[in-house]
């Protein structure tokens, strides 16, 4: 296998960057059903599974970059590392964002019956999230935008450009499939709520 150049560098960043600005819309739509979740429900389990293969691929590209630093690949250590606070959070915010991710799966897939301790868990986890998620999103906000506008424009030029695109839309229509799929998986807790809203 030939070694990373300074072109599949450049094409890691903007992957990830473009994840992260599909990231930031999608979770600013999530946020907005939290204060409301009993009556936004249906678009809050919609948004949390569409974030599952988004995430999921962030986090491929993240590590990648990563594991060729720390490994000393010529390419990723010219580029450096990220702020030191930033690679502290780094995996806080990784096991936080999964750890959100798998409660609320857990949580739907069991039902209102069973899921109590999962729904403490889950808002437990939502809670260290959004701390380590706001020094992230901060630490990163002007980078991301930098490099979800490359990518769009492709200037400066860096190869492979349609492929980074193509799986950034498979991994998007995959999020949708899912969204799509879990309108029927919330009727058990719809139900719950108005047994408990006197409905």
């Amino acid at each position: 296998m030939s070694e990373p150049t300074e072109q599949s560098v450049a094409g890691n960043s903007r992957l990830t960057g473009v994840l992260g600005a599909i990231l930031l819309v999608a979770l600013a739509i999530e946020g907005l059903t939290v204060p409301s979740v009993r009556s936004m429900l249906s678009l809050h389990v919609f948004m949390g599974l569409f974030l599952v293969p988004v995430v999921t691929l962030k986090l491929a590209s993240t590590i990648y970059r990563a594991a060729n630093y720390y490994r000393g690949i010529g390419p990723y250590r010219r580029k450096g590392p990220p702020h030191p606070v930033l690679r502290v959070v780094g995996p806080l915010v990784i096991v936080s964002t999964v750890a959100l991710l798998a409660t609320g799966i857990v949580l739907l897939a069991v039902g209102p019956r069973h899921g109590d301790q999962w729904r403490s868990w889950h808002q437990a986890s939502f809670i260290a999230w959004f701390v380590f998620m706001t020094v992230h999103v901060l630490g990163h906000a002007l980078e991301t935008w930098k490099l979800t506008t490359e990518e769009l424009t492709n200037r400066p030029v860096v190869a492979r450009r349609q492929l980074r695109l193509s799986m950034v839309a498979a991994t998007v229509a995959v999020g949708v499939g899912l969204g799509v799929a879990s309108l029927g998986w919330t009727s058990a807790w719809q139900h719950e709520h108005r047994f408990h809203d006197g409905q």
